[in-house]
């Protein structure tokens, strides 16, 4: 590490993860400062660390200038190379190691980042020390120089994907589903690694009932399809006409780090994360409440996710926990409460049987074991998880936040339940369109509010959506 320029940290440290411009924000000097400052951070010298990386042309460097400055400081690296990050959740939950991935996700090809995990896969914050670790950091690169210690560390190869692949194959067992074809958009990201090895034989397991049919399999940081964030409908246009196009029974596609998953159905319709998350938490409390009958079942559910999750949790004999917002803590919490599962909105699933962290592949991998099982049109078995009208997700660009946010209390300060878990959260009903919910959240990183609401029926939810809209935005 040569002498470096002043570097501002927070502006690419974000609450749950780092995240940050290729050359102008993340270099190889600031990600070897990062190296070092995490293994002093977790007291991880004399002990292994793991460390993979994404298909983005910056991935493989930046790997390995981590992997000098945490083997400076002790650390003993065990590099997976190119993973998905579920796959480096596997590796520190099954090696009880500490771990790091290089990834920026669903974002575009000039990002690059970093996911960082304690042993066990439990996540790291702001609050929980990567705030530590960005301050340990930004002291290497007033230093100029990662100090060696007295002993450093050494670095080895390992792969991890058959160990992840047979593992995944035991916690949900799709040999006995009826023969399925499915269409995959891996988005050119991790995907294209992780599919194959999981529901193909390409980690020497053995054939599935599934026809895959391959959309964008080749690892290409570029993305020269389309990004990898199927949250974005745009994004999901070419895996729903193909599914069409095939007569495929249902479509998949993961972001650019293939955590996450969505769903389309035979029709070519996107199913909502949260009826996923239905299906997945009432086949999960089926499992544990068959393994003790008599146990209390607990499944997390963030607080955008639609009312039916709740009351698909509360029908199987589970018992619903509401939180906040976000991957870390969901991760602190299912290990707090025991939950056997917690699902968000934004298509993150996870699972006690996976340290907690969340795994799109196997929240994929329930949703084939349960379509498969019956013989109704996924968009049949995906309705019934889907009774209310949802707003989705909808940003806006406001110059106050506070004066908008009061401008919502106000008008809504007569009409509803207030509560303020994350962001505000306006419960109200009519006497002849039944409930609505809506929630108004701020962005940690930018000048917006996130707006989602939710209704008894189509009509009641875009007449709130709408008004809420319109008090966001300083309308009417």
């Amino acid at each position: 590490m040569s002498p470096s320029r002043p570097v501002d940290l927070s502006a690419f440290v974000k609450t749950y993860d780092v995240r940050g411009l290729v050359g102008s924000q993340l270099t190889d000097e600031v990600v070897e400062a990062f190296g070092a400052a995490f293994v002093d951070e977790i007291g991880a010298a004399g002990r292994e660390v793991v460390v993979g990386h994404d298909m983005r042309d910056s991935s493989p460097a930046f790997a390995e200038a981590f992997t000098r400055g945490a083997v400076a400081r002790g650390a003993d690296v065990v590099a997976l190379g190119l993973c998905s990050t579920d796959e480096t959740y596997f590796a520190s939950g099954s090696m009880q190691a500490p771990a790091a991935m290089f990834t920026a996700s669903h974002n575009p090809a000039t990002y690059n980042g970093i996911k960082l995990s304690r042993a066990g896969a439990q996540g790291i914050s702001l609050g929980t020390g990567l705030a530590d670790i960005r301050d340990r950091a930004a002291a290497y690169l007033a230093e100029g120089r990662v100090a060696p210690v007295p002993e450093p560390g050494s670095a080895r190869r390992h792969d991890a994907l058959p160990g992840y692949a047979a593992h995944l194959r035991s916690l949900v067992d799709l040999s006995g589903i009826r023969p399925l074809k499915v269409v995959v958009d891996a988005g050119n990201g991790m995907g294209g690694l992780t599919v194959p090895a999981v529901l193909g034989e390409a980690a020497g397991l053995g054939a599935l009932p599934l026809e895959i049919v391959p959309l964008y399999f080749e690892l290409d940081g570029t993305f020269p399809n389309h990004e990898a964030n199927p949250l974005e409908p745009a994004n999901l246009v070419d895996l729903q006409r193909a599914v069409v196009e095939h007569g495929a029974d249902l479509g998949l596609a993961f972001d650019g780090d293939a955590d996450r998953c969505f769903v389309v159905d035979e029709r070519g319709e996107a199913v909502t994360p949260s009826a996923v998350a239905a299906i997945v938490a009432v086949r999960e409390i089926a499992r544990a409440r068959a393994a003790d009958p008599a146990a209390e079942v607990t499944v997390l559910h963030n607080l955008i996710t639609s009312r039916a999750v709740p009351e698909a949790i509360t029908a199987a004999g589970g018992v619903a926990v509401r939180t906040r917002v976000g991957h870390s803590l969901i991760k602190d919490e299912m290990r707090a409460t025991g939950a056997v599962f917690g699902g968000e909105h934004s298509a993150h699933y996870y699972f006690a049987d996976f340290w907690g962290a969340d795994n799109g592949m196997l929240a994929a991998m329930h949703v084939l074991a349960e379509f498969g099982a019956q013989a109704e049109p996924l968009s049949v078995l995906t309705g019934r998880a889907t009774p209310y009208a949802a707003s989705g997700e909808i940003n806006s660009v406001v110059d106050d936040v506070p004066s908008a946010y009061a401008r919502i209390v106000e008008a809504f300060a007569a009409r509803g339940d207030f509560d303020e878990l994350d962001g505000l959260t306006v419960t109200g009903s009519s006497a002849d369109s039944g409930f609505w919910w809506f929630n108004v959240r701020p962005s940690n990183t930018e000048p917006l509010l996130r707006l989602n609401a939710e209704a008894q029926t189509a009509v009641e939810m875009e007449r709130v959506r709408d008004e809420v809209l319109a008090l966001i935005r300083g309308e009417g």
